[in-house]
């Protein structure tokens, strides 16, 4: 019974005013994304990409979807043992976009209350792209081979593209080989990747409290 009220509604504690609704937005599986969720992961997304936080029913429910795929992730990052992002790690990149972004600490300050963010927010964001990024990696990348014919296809097909890329390279095959090779495999595994997303939609349940982020 507990487990089913905790579903329909979500209890924050909110300074000086006793208790503040937290409403439920989506539940995936056994997982609740709340309203919170979707506020704050937009606010993060906007700070990161210097951009205004636009919280449009169209830009709620983007995040909505991305918030679910991250459900689908971590599900499987916990149940393969991979590894996590190291507290260092997550302080180093914290520490050059505060470096990045600010003048002062004081001026740091001002843009995180201008944000409605929290370093801790910050720091577990940046602490979750790096593990979310090995785990793409090893989860899809060593599965990947690309035929020489492919990689000499492409050379064909973008040579002059490639060229300008890699100015400091020799304009032959051998030369762009491993700048082709790289993007085919990157292009490979992101497909490898939302392939298993989208095969883990399909498995899922997912029950959408509102509406308009289905």
């Amino acid at each position: 019974m507990m487990a089913r009220l905790a579903y329909a509604l979500v209890l924050a504690a909110a300074p000086g005013n006793g208790v503040v609704i937290d409403r439920v937005a989506v539940i995936v599986g056994n997982h609740v994304i709340k309203d919170s969720d979707i506020v704050r992961d937009i606010r993060v997304v906007a700070f990161l990409n210097r951009e205004r936080p636009d919280f449009s029913p169209a830009s709620r429910k983007q995040c909505a979807s991305r918030l679910i795929d991250q459900e689908f992730i971590r599900e499987e990052m916990s149940a393969g043992a991979y590894p996590q992002a190291t507290p260092a790690e997550a302080g180093e990149l914290l520490a050059k976009l505060r470096a990045s972004r600010s003048s002062s600490p004081a001026d740091w300050t001002d843009r995180l209350l201008q944000a409605h963010l929290s370093e801790s927010e910050l720091r577990a964001t940046l602490a979750w792209q790096v593990s979310v990024l090995r785990f793409i990696n090893l989860k899809f990348r060593p599965g990947v081979f690309i035929p020489e014919e492919q990689l000499r296809q492409y050379y064909g097909a973008h040579r002059a593209e490639l060229e300008a890329a890699n100015p400091d390279r020799p304009p032959t095959f051998d030369g762009l080989r491993s700048a082709i090779e790289t993007i085919l495999v990157e292009d490979s595994v992101n497909q490898l990747f939302y392939d298993w997303l989208d095969d883990k939609r399909k498995e899922a349940q997912i029950v959408y409290r509102e509406a308009g982020l289905k």
